[in-house]
């Protein structure tokens, strides 16, 4: 599944930013109603509230409207002359991610929710002004509101796994976002992938990230691969033989299996996907199954199969977060390369996932030991 939204036009992109914009002022509400002091502890995977959200604006505003060489795209400078002052006094010591250590963020003197608020609309009513600007004849020029876009969802997404981790109750309608890839009945358990060379990552017009770039062949084995990823059916026999320490969220309560979701205990679903295991479960129920995780490269090929059903968790693959070859970071530069070879790839979606981010070549990416993300697997046959 390509993603239409990364060849979007100026009008369609207008309205995809507008949209994506409802949705964390949704969320922002949300947030204040259910923890009203806006106070999460200071964890690896979490940011202060304020601090997140005037990211998203400090973000789009570096990049759409203080960035003079907004439409030059991937051949824009990353810093320096070529971009002017922001809406917001102090804003760059405040919001810079590639500067702000994250430790640091719970101690900044931020502006409060009101003034972050306005923050966020004056960015997107300039944003948006730039963007009716464009030469739309250059399909590069739409490359940072394509960009844009994609930011500020993977931050929605962010703050309904933080609201997870936290316990906290969401409406349903802000966090499960886009229409499954893939979905319908499975009427095979495994799918049989014969042996070829699979064209790995992006090539061709529209938006990608860095980690995409740079196609290039890939020979695979033939291999069998599950049609859908690991449920709890599959999983809690392994739990139960080996002591398995449970995933978050996950009890056993007088006999009855249960997950936690946002704030509410639910039967567990058994033909539900398997969720908050990290890459050293995924891998464990591997082995006592006998089976072993897809590469990046199988997952990517096994994908454009039918009978593929993916979209509801992110999957843990084999692969560590490594460039592909001939790897040349774009302007974000610390989108990528901060991360090369410490983290893993997961492929898919989650439930969580904006429509907008939801794409068969895109490359997630964690550091294996987290839990917390709506994170399973799938399983190839040894």
């Amino acid at each position: 599944m390509t993603n239409p939204w990364r060849t979007a036009n100026a009008e369609t992109l207008a309205q995809a930013l507008s949209d994506t914009r409802q949705r964390t002022l949704g969320l922002i509400q949300a947030w204040q109603a259910a923890l009203p002091d806006l106070a999460v502890p200071p964890r690896p995977g979490m940011n202060p509230p304020l601090w997140e959200w005037g990211h998203i604006a400090w973000f789009q505003e570096w990049w759409t409207v203080r960035n003079r060489q907004r439409c030059e795209g991937t051949r824009s400078a990353s810093w320096g002359d070529g971009f002017g002052p922001s809406l917001m006094p102090r804003a760059d010591a405040f919001y810079n991610s590639s500067e702000v250590a994250h430790d640091s963020r719970w101690s900044l003197p931020l502006p409060d929710l009101q003034h972050t608020q306005r923050y966020l609309a004056d960015v997107l009513a300039h944003s948006l002004a730039h963007l009716r600007a464009v030469p739309e004849s250059i399909d590069e020029a739409l490359y940072f509101w394509r960009l844009v876009v994609q930011h500020e969802a993977m931050h929605n997404e962010a703050w309904v796994y933080m609201a997870q981790d936290l316990g906290l109750a969401l409406p349903e309608a802000l966090c499960a976002r886009h229409a499954h890839a893939g979905t319908g009945p499975v009427s095979i358990s495994v799918l049989s992938i014969p042996a070829q060379v699979w064209t790995l990552g992006h090539s061709g017009p529209g938006f990608a990230f860095d980690n995409e770039c740079q196609a290039h062949p890939v020979a695979l084995a033939a291999f069998a691969i599950d049609a859908m990823a690991v449920t709890w059916s599959q999983y809690l026999p392994f739990l139960q033989a080996t002591g398995h320490a449970l995933p978050p969220h996950v009890r056993c309560a007088q006999g009855d299996w249960q997950v936690r979701r946002l704030g509410q205990w639910r039967a567990m679903d058994l033909n539900a996907p398997v969720v908050h295991v990290n890459a050293a479960d995924a891998q464990a129920w591997c082995e006592w199954s006998g089976r072993r995780l897809p590469t990046e490269a199988e997952w990517e090929c096994a994908a454009q199969h039918p009978g593929f059903s993916w979209g509801q968790v992110w999957e843990w693959t084999a692969s560590d977060f490594a460039p592909y070859p001939g790897f040349a970071a774009h302007p974000y530069r610390d989108y990528s390369e901060p991360s090369w070879h410490h983290h893993r790839v997961l492929r898919g979606a989650c439930a969580a996932t904006s429509a907008h981010v939801v794409d068969v070549r895109y490359r997630n990416f964690f550091v294996p030991e987290r839990r917390d993300i709506f994170a399973g697997f799938r399983s190839v046959k040894l």
